[in-house]
């Protein structure tokens, strides 16, 4: 149920109007203000100002909106729910949401009280509010009460939610262990074990029966050590290179907030002195990642919608505070602290993070075309796992080394750069002219066996994600962004899910296609990043006639409505749309009939209204013509296109197997097929 905020400060923000990426909105009245960076340190980090302590101010600040709802220490960790797919969607689910609420907001409190047992928010005891928490899931006459796995149960929601506070319990073991009876202890490492000494699932999962396993055998409890290091050696399986972990079968931020951080805090906490050479070996992949993760990020520090669990936001950052373990002095710890500050605040000053005091599931506000089902509202609070940073000592270099964007400072407006990973096909693209990154990457699941409904989704599906221009969704009636669609034997617009890796080689990703629901309509994809944008020579190798369209990344109505604007350069129409902020271009090189802008409600997670550009044709494969060729171009809104940037190409030379395209400057491409 909603309690009555009582915090004076809401009050300052009855007429406040917010502004954040050119969106004006009015804070409600029981809402919080918008976070705010006081006393700024422009000295230490010239670029967003924010210290240590601003990361504390920010961790009491999401904290203080979760106890907005708590009166007395019976009160539960329990937010609104938001319509949509996420749980509870029955009574038998409330339990483990109790559960998640507590555990998750206590990644949050667990460094606050590490440094401040007498906390008190709310006028609510917080250290003693979490300890009387723990004693109601071992309650059997409580309404929290949690379930001990039984003999033949397999792996749970609750493993996750007992797994992550296991870690809250490594962190601040004085204030939220030590102090419970000794009869509550007891059976509460019987509860948690059940779960940890038992199955997981093949994923991040197993780290949550390690750190279950971990902390109790510090805490002298009897535990399954065999399983323990069965857990922790398959993990290390799950790792590919350059900083990735395969999370079954995904590539996404779960290697970044679950393996890669999992991995340094357990060397950290427990596994250096318990199991060095295993600890040793998640440290070494560990330093991979900071020399290849951190270029996924903008000029401008910010991370890109990408992936499940998005809601989990800047959690995307949480595992680079820990970097001066490795004792390391080539790494760049200015620019690991402002990815993570930037990251930080692209949310908390966005007017539609927080509804009903705590964070949406979405991107910005709600969107529930990204939201999954295993999703409660307090789910978020994934993301205050960031705040383990905070455990870091004041004077570690990643506190005290001034902030700063070197790496991208060392590169040219007038070209592109692309970190090809290797290890996993992962392609990061970084565009110094306009400050934005791409991520392309892997998606192969059918939408019929994809029972959660999200590796198929536009979660994972797109050609590529961009930094600068969140994933529109798709609509039903075949308006696509980042993708190709086509119309299939049922009259749906379907879209490629189902990609196969080909090649990298000299500046171009290939790829095939295969539609799920009719394996004779495939393509060949080839993609060339230039610096403003992306040069595509696709092939159709389909055996029978299909209707398809294809679709540039969308832009969001924001204070205005939509520039629209069509011309032709050397024979070629461009379509462009600019909405104040950035320009988006669409040139027809080969292939496509139509090229026109469609306007969508509800498919944006930056806005209600949103457009995207969209070629179409019909495709036949008795006609000669099987290559479509396209430029997606992108530049900052009141910047004036040249002729050479709408239309860089020499020539285009188009044989039996091979596409030969002469850039303007004399770069020469060729594919092969």
């Amino acid at each position: 149920m909603d309690k009555t905020f009582y915090y004076p400060l809401l009050f300052l923000c009855l007429f406040l109007t917010a502004t954040n990426n050119g969106i004006s909105q009015e804070i409600p009245k029981n809402e919080m203000p918008l976070f705010t960076v006081k006393n700024p340190d422009t000295s230490l980090s010239p670029l967003t100002g924010m210290t240590k302590k601003h990361w504390e101010d920010a961790a009491l600040y999401l904290l203080e909106g979760a106890f907005s709802y708590i009166n007395n220490l019976d009160d539960p960790m329990q937010f609104p729910k938001l319509p949509g797919k996420s749980y509870p969607q029955k009574d038998s689910q409330i339990p483990t949401e109790k559960l998640e609420g507590i555990s998750r907001t206590l990644f949050i409190a667990s460094p606050l009280l590490r440094k401040n047992p007498d906390l008190v928010i709310n006028s609510i005891p917080v250290a003693k509010y979490y300890r009387h928490q723990l004693e109601q899931l071992i309650d059997t006459n409580s309404t929290a009460y949690i379930k001990p796995r039984k003999q033949d149960g397999g792996p749970s929601q609750n493993l996750v939610e007992y797994g992550a506070m296991a870690m809250s319990l490594f962190i601040a073991p004085e204030v939220l262990w030590e102090p419970l009876p000794q009869v509550s202890k007891d059976k509460l490492a019987a509860s948690m074990l059940s779960y940890a000494d038992g199955p997981t699932v093949d994923s991040n999962w197993k780290f949550f029966n390690i750190f279950v396993l971990s902390f109790f055998d510090t805490q002298g409890y009897d535990v399954n050590k065999k399983l323990l290091v069965t857990y922790l050696e398959d993990s290390l399986l799950d790792y590919r290179g350059q900083g990735w972990y395969n999370d079954s079968p995904a590539y996404d931020y779960y290697s970044m907030w679950a393996f890669q951080l999992y991995g340094i805090t357990w060397a950290n906490w427990y596994g250096e002195e318990h199991y060095p050479e295993l600890a040793q070996k998640f440290k070494t992949n560990y330093q991979d990642m900071l020399y290849h993760y951190p270029n996924m990020f903008a000029e401008n520090g910010q991370m890109m919608m990408w992936g499940r669990s998005i809601s989990y936001r800047f959690a995307s950052v949480s595992p680079f505070a820990f970097a001066s373990s490795l004792r390391d002095d080539t790494i760049n710890y200015g620019w690991l602290r402002y990815i993570s500050s930037s990251t930080l605040l692209q949310f908390l000053e966005h007017p539609a993070f927080l509804k009903d005091r705590v964070p949406t599931l979405g991107f910005y506000d709600h969107f529930e075309p990204a939201v999954q089902i295993y999703s409660a509202r307090g789910s978020v609070y994934w993301m205050g796992k960031l705040f383990f940073g905070l455990l870091v000592p004041d004077d570690d270099p990643f506190w005290t080394a001034t902030e700063n964007k070197q790496p991208w400072n060392n590169l040219n407006d007038n070209a592109v750069y692309n970190k090809f990973q290797e290890a996993t096909n992962l392609l990061i693209t970084q565009y110094p002219a306009i400050g934005g990154t791409e991520m392309r990457s892997w998606c192969h699941e059918k939408k019929a066996n994809d029972w959660q409904k999200f590796r198929s989704s536009e979660n994972y599906n797109k050609l590529a994600y961009h930094s600068l221009f969140p994933w529109q969704a798709d609509g039903e009636n075949g308006i696509i962004s980042m993708n190709y669609t086509f119309l299939n034997s049922n009259k749906e617009w379907e879209p490629w899910r189902l990609y196969t890796f080909k090649s990298y080689h000299e500046g171009i990703y290939q790829r095939t296609a295969q539609l799920e629901t009719n394996a004779e309509v495939k393509m060949e994809l080839s993609e060339i990043p230039l610096p403003n944008g992306v040069l595509r020579i696709d092939k159709q190798l389909s055996t029978v006639p299909v209707k398809m369209r294809f679709g540039h990344y969308a832009l969001p109505e924001l204070n205005k409505p939509i520039k629209k604007t069509t011309q032709i350069i050397d024979g070629h129409k461009v379509v462009t749309i600019d909405n104040g902020k950035y320009q988006l271009a669409l040139v027809n090189l080969l292939g496509w009939d139509k090229i026109e802008v469609y306007r969508a409600k509800g498919l944006h997670p930056e806005a209600d209204f949103s457009e995207v550009i969209n070629a179409t044709d019909n495709y036949n494969p008795q006609e000669e013509n099987a290559i479509y060729a396209s430029l997606l171009l992108w530049k900052n809104s009141g910047e004036k296109w040249s002729p050479d940037e709408l239309y860089p190409i020499e020539s285009l030379k188009v044989l039996e197997n091979r596409v030969t395209v002469v850039l303007k400057g004399g770069k020469v491409k060729t594919i092969n097929y």
